[in-house]
């Protein structure tokens, strides 16, 4: 897809709790560009998988993301593990993969104007949506880390769920998201590594932030 003007382009793959979505908002902030969380996409189509069972399709879907906003990506129920769940199983479906990528590459290419660009996180950003990207970034950290850390966010919200079953869920996740048949969680050759273990939030937006000045005032 061809770009519509020069922009900064940002893509950021990483398994579930990494912190990836915490960096992807400071990079926007700091960079003014347009920030898309592809995994609440899925989310929000597990959601409706969800609730459509009977009557979900692949027409339902198109017409779906074709009105998508970013007050839908905001929902607090995309964040129960069911509806995690439900997303990792029709994140193996190529249809719909297929439908999404479409409106994540077009986000991505062509945000809108009053941004200096964009910064997608997901599963597949760096290997599929966006493989021309200016950066591109592979965010990690140790599974128990990943569950203390949602586990933490859980009961912030007064939600009722024990760590171990955070840590069988992210399993589970981690395991779904990179044996898919299509486009699975990988780290390609030119992606940066980020483990985010035993960094804190601002350390490692400013390793980010580090690597990126450096080409950007080049």
């Amino acid at each position: 897809m061809k770009r519509k003007r020069k922009i900064i382009t940002v893509a950021i793959d990483s398994p579930a709790a990494a912190g990836a979505g915490t960096q992807a908002k400071y990079i926007a902030q700091e960079y003014n560009l347009a920030y898309l969380d592809t995994g609440k996409i899925y989310r929000f189509i597990g959601n409706l998988r969800l609730k459509k069972r009977k009557n979900f399709n692949y027409k339902l879907v198109r017409s779906k993301i074709d009105k998508l906003s970013e007050h839908d990506l905001r929902k607090k129920n995309l964040l129960e593990d069911s509806v995690a769940i439900s997303a990792a199983i029709i994140a193996k479906d190529k249809k719909i993969r297929k439908i999404i990528k479409k409106f994540q590459t077009k986000y991505a290419y062509n945000p809108p104007q009053k941004y200096y660009g964009s910064v997608l996180d997901g599963r597949d950003i760096t290997s599929v949506i966006m493989k021309r990207a200016m950066f591109k970034f592979y965010i990690t950290a140790n599974i128990k880390i990943r569950a203390k850390r949602r586990y933490l966010e859980f009961r912030s919200m007064k939600k009722k769920i024990t760590y171990n079953e955070v840590l069988k869920s992210l399993k589970n996740r981690d395991y779904l998201d990179k044996n898919r048949k299509y486009s699975p969680l990988k780290k390609t050759k030119d992606s940066i590594l980020i483990n985010t273990s035993k960094l804190s939030k601002k350390a490692c937006f400013m390793k980010i932030k580090s690597i990126m000045d450096k080409r950007l005032n080049n």
